[in-house]
C-alpha cells in the first residue's frame, strides 16, 4: 500500500469523552473513502467506552493517566509498551488531534508519515519537526467536528468530507442491560422523555426547581420521565432535589437511573428515548451522534464550537435572555447556574412542540 492507498491509520484524541466522541467523523472519512483501511484511535483509558463499540475502529489503544502515580519506572515501561504496539501496526499515517508532546511524538515515530494542527501554543521548530503536514487550527470560528475534519487533507479533499457522520454504536448486550436496569423499577417497554438535568460543571446547568416544574409539566400532559445522573455526588443530589419537588399524577411514571449507568447504557437510554432534554455536556452529544430529537440548553461556553452537531437538535441559548461572561474567562468551580435566565415557558414550549411533531410523524424510540 502506498501513502495515497494507506493499509493502516491511526487517529490520536487524547482528551475528555464528548471530544473523542466528536472526532469518530475522522474515522468515518476514512473509512468512506477507504473502506479496507483499519483505523486505530489512541486515547485516554477513561474515554475509551464511548467509541468501544464502533464498527468502524480496528484497534484502541488507551494511555492511563494514573500511569504517573505508579513512579517513574513503571510510568516508563507502561509507555515504552505501549509504544512498541504502535510501533508495530506500521502506520501509514498518523492524524494527531490533540496539542500533547507525546501525542505529537507517537505520531512522528509511529508513521509514515505525521498530521497535526497548527497550534499556538506549540509554534515551534520541535512541533514543526513532528509533523509531515500541519494544518490551521480553525479556532473559535467552525465547530469543533469541522475542525477535526480539518486535519485530513492532504489525504482526503475538503470537498470530499461533507457526509462524515459522528458515530457512537451501542451493542445489543448493552441496550439489555440498560433496559434490565429500568424493568427493575417497574418499567415495562413504555415511552419515555429522558431529562439528564448535571454536568461536570455546576454552571452549565440549570435551576433544580426548573428541571422539577419541567418534569411536573410532561407528567401532567401523559408522558413519562426518565432522570438519569452520572456517579457524582453533585449530580445524584440535584435528581434528589428534582424528585422532591414533584408530585406525580395518577398513572404517571418517573424512573431514576443516577450513578448506575455506564457511558454506553446511558446511550442505549438515550437512544430509547423519544426525547432527550439537557444541557451542555457528553450526553448532550451522544444525544446528537445517535440523531436523537434533542433540546439542548446552552450557557458561557462557545455555542459555535459545541453545540449539538445534529439536525434534529433545538438549542436554547442563555446569552438570548441575559450577559453571559466570555468562554475563555469561566472558573470551571463555580457553583453559578448560568442557565438560571433561560425561561422555564421558553424551554416548555420548545418541549411541547418537539413532542407533538414527534407524535404526528410517528417518531419513535429505537428498539434494535
Amino acid at each position: 500500500m502506498s501513502l495515497a492507498q494507506p493499509n493502516r491509520i491511526l487517529v490520536i484524541k487524547l482528551r475528555h469523552h464528548g471530544d473523542v466522541l466528536l472526532s469518530t467523523p475522522v474515522v468515518d472519512a476514512i473509512k468512506q473513502h477507504f473502506p479496507e483501511c483499519e483505523v486505530d484511535m489512541l486515547v485516554y483509558q477513561e474515554t475509551a467506552d464511548i467509541i468501544r463499540d464502533n464498527p468502524q475502529i480496528a484497534r484502541i489503544f488507551t494511555i492511563d493517566r494514573q500511569w504517573k502515580k505508579q513512579g517513574v519506572r513503571m510510568q516508563f515501561k507502561h509507555e515504552k509498551d505501549l509504544f512498541r504496539q504502535l510501533k508495530a501496526r506500521q502506520y501509514d499515517w498518523a492524524f494527531n488531534l490533540s496539542d500533547q508532546w507525546r501525542a505529537a511524538i507517537i505520531a512522528k515515530l509511529c508513521s509514515k508519515c505525521s498530521v497535526g494542527f497548527n497550534c499556538i501554543k506549540r509554534d515551534n521548530a520541535a512541533w514543526r519537526w513532528c509533523h509531515d503536514f500541519l494544518n490551521p487550527d480553525m479556532g473559535t470560528t467552525k465547530h469543533i467536528v469541522e475542525t477535526h475534519l480539518g486535519i485530513l487533507p492532504p489525504l482526503i479533499r475538503p470537498e470530499e468530507l461533507s457526509h462524515a457522520k459522528v458515530r457512537m454504536s451501542i451493542s445489543l448486550d448493552v441496550r439489555n442491560s440498560m433496559e434490565q436496569k429500568l424493568r427493575e423499577q417497574g418499567w415495562q417497554g413504555e415511552n419515555y422523555v429522558l431529562l439528564h438535568p448535571g454536568a461536570r460543571w455546576l454552571f452549565k446547568c440549570w435551576e433544580d426547581g426548573k428541571n422539577a416544574a419541567l418534569v411536573q409539566l410532561l407528567l401532567n400532559h401523559g408522558h413519562n420521565v426518565v432522570l438519569t445522573a452520572s456517579s457524582s455526588p453533585v449530580e445524584h443530589d440535584m435528581i434528589e432535589a428534582i424528585l422532591g419537588r414533584l408530585k406525580i399524577p395518577e398513572g404517571g411514571k418517573v424512573w431514576v437511573l443516577s450513578g448506575c449507568l455506564t457511558l454506553r447504557e446511558l446511550a442505549a437510554a438515550i437512544d430509547r428515548a423519544k426525547l432527550f432534554i439537557g444541557v451542555d455536556s457528553v450526553p448532550m452529544h451522544i444525544a446528537a451522534a445517535l440523531d436523537k430529537p434533542q433540546i439542548a440548553l446552552f450557557g458561557a461556553t462557545w455555542l459555535g464550537i459545541w453545540h449539538p452537531y445534529s439536525l434534529n437538535a433545538e438549542v436554547i441559548w442563555a446569552g438570548d435572555y441575559t450577559d453571559l461572561p466570555h468562554p475563555d474567562s469561566i472558573n470551571t468551580n463555580n457553583p453559578e447556574r448560568l442557565l438560571k435566565a433561560i425561561p422555564l415557558e421558553e424551554v416548555w414550549n420548545r418541549v411541547s412542540a418537539k413532542l407533538e411533531k414527534i407524535d404526528q410523524t410517528g417518531t419513535h424510540a429505537a428498539t434494535e
